[in-house]
């Protein structure tokens, strides 16, 4: 498709188009098609880490909207959690009260993070997983979520998550069993689960989430052992501690789905210095096209994180404005022929902006349209 810069304006006036046009552009002057700037979610995670009452899911809902995101991935644990603190339970009507509201919010609800382990050699303990993970297939079916984080599991030697953290996602295996053994068992129980996954039409996106899938290779010697496209990757560009921008490449052509980690106020266990300029080009050359789900897992202020907290949704919106102007950087500057001026259009220009991030931002900058954003919104 061909579209002239006049269409382009006469489309972006009606709200119809985002995203930029090049500086430079004659009236007639022809635009190639471009792709749009991947949707940006948040996690319901970003409110709650785990700690204190859980921040009620219909909240996260409701300030997702408010701050702009364009979807959600709820965390089951704690869906599960903010249910059972409410006095009720995660049955179909919890589920359709969400879907709904989730729905009058202009809301995606596009990410299901689950939580399961195989690598284990007691066979009943893998079987209860597989049954878990049977389980949040369909509840992510019932919430008409397309993906499902899923994990290896790990060796349970480390005495705590925070010892696990501390040694780097690195623990010593059991006695007597070996690595390959631990992928054999995690390969039979994916296997075991891809007709339920067929079935609700639910993809499950492996993550490099420690354990056996510590590293892009792990996650993909069981993809590559499995070959099915309803076992693929989610990749989270805040696990890899080593040689991080290699393996998101490694990985990023079977993701479904992409969390990017923000450590606004210092990391719950640590913090990266993750160059989302450098991501959104390593996630542009592998074509992905899907979601990227915010994943605050920052202190924000001090005390517990979540709860809808002013402090805390403002470390959420600073996240999604850094994740977004990357993205919106790197599908800019591959849509237009090299030979258009870009230099106006900079991630530090954007950011230098006081500006909510949204990409009116990059329309009035391009189309001298004037930004609509309030200059209150931080």
């Amino acid at each position: 498709m061909q579209i002239t810069r006049r269409e382009l304006m006469s489309l972006a006036a009606l709200g119809l188009v985002g995203g930029a046009a090049s500086v430079g552009l004659t009236a007639e002057t022809p635009v190639t098609e471009r792709r749009r700037t991947n949707r940006i979610g948040v996690s319901t995670y970003s409110f709650w880490h785990f700690r204190g009452e859980p921040t009620p899911i219909e909240s996260c809902l409701e300030q997702a909207a408010e701050m702009g995101f364009d979807g959600v991935e709820i965390l089951h644990v704690h869906m599960e959690e903010a249910a059972k603190a409410a006095g009720g339970q995660v049955d179909k009507p919890y589920l359709r009260k969400l879907k709904r509201l989730a729905f009058s919010l202009g809301l995606d609800l596009m990410g299901f993070s689950t939580h399961q382990g195989f690598v284990t050699p007691d066979e009943e303990k893998r079987r209860k997983n597989v049954a878990h993970t049977a389980r949040c297939l369909e509840l992510a079916y019932e919430l008409g979520i397309p993906t499902i984080r899923v994990n290896t599991g790990r060796w349970g030697t480390s005495k705590s998550f925070d010892e696990l953290m501390a040694n780097k996602g690195i623990e010593p295996r059991l006695p007597g069993y070996s690595d390959e053994q631990g992928f054999e068992w995690v390969q039979r129980s994916f296997e075991e689960l891809l007709p339920k996954a067929e079935e609700c039409g639910v993809v499950m996106g492996l993550e490099n989430h420690w354990g056996l899938g510590r590293e892009a290779a792990g996650v993909l010697k069981v993809l590559d052992a499995i070959k099915s496209p309803w076992l693929q990757a989610t990749l989270d560009t805040g696990n890899f501690l080593e040689n991080m921008y290699e393996q998101m490449e490694a990985l990023a052509p079977r993701a479904v789905l992409v969390q990017a980690k923000t450590y606004h106020g210092g990391g719950e266990w640590y913090a990266l210095d993750i160059d989302y300029d450098r991501v959104a080009t390593l996630l542009r050359k592998a074509k992905y096209r899907g979601y990227v789900s915010l994943e605050m897992e920052g202190k924000g202020r001090e005390g517990s994180p979540g709860h809808g907290d002013p402090s805390e949704s403002r470390s959420i919106a600073k996240g999604v404005r850094r994740v977004r102007h990357s993205l919106q950087i790197a599908v800019t500057i591959a849509a237009w022929s090299p030979s258009f001026v870009l230099t106006e259009v900079t991630p530090a220009a954007i950011n230098s902006a006081s500006c909510c991030g949204c990409e009116a931002l990059i329309n009035a900058m391009m189309f001298d349209i004037g930004c609509c954003c309030r200059s209150d919104r931080t």
